[in-house]
């Protein structure tokens, strides 16, 4: 139970640091649902040390950059707000700051709204 409830605090913390990120540059091209879970997939193993209060690795930091916000904000329903409220959306916040991006105020990913 542990377990699954760190993978989906880590699929959070990533999907906050995608749709939140203020100058990602988006590629526009269709995912398929395949190419979409795939790329979930990587970035939750990419940025899974997150979840233990370390800072974003270069590789997490690489796959933020390279995942299509349009695979991981659908997945922030109010529920999965509700775990990354109680993980520390200022957490999230200082991790994107550790990679040397800005977080814009207002951002909205899903059911999640930046301060």
């Amino acid at each position: 139970m542990r377990r699954r409830m760190r993978a989906v605090v880590v699929l959070v913390a990533v999907a906050i640091l995608l749709c939140i990120w203020g100058n990602v540059q988006i590629a526009r091209a269709e995912m398929s649902p395949t190419e979409c879970k795939q790329e979930r997939k990587l970035a939750g193993n990419a940025c899974r040390k997150v979840v233990y209060g370390r800072s974003p690795s270069a590789k997490c930091c690489k796959r933020v950059r390279l995942t299509h916000v349009e695979c991981v904000c659908p997945y922030i329903s109010p529920k999965v707000a509700s775990i990354v409220r109680s993980f520390g959306l200022n957490k999230v916040i200082k991790m994107i700051q550790g990679c040397g991006r800005a977080v814009p105020h207002n951002a909205v990913c899903g059911s999640i709204t930046t301060p």
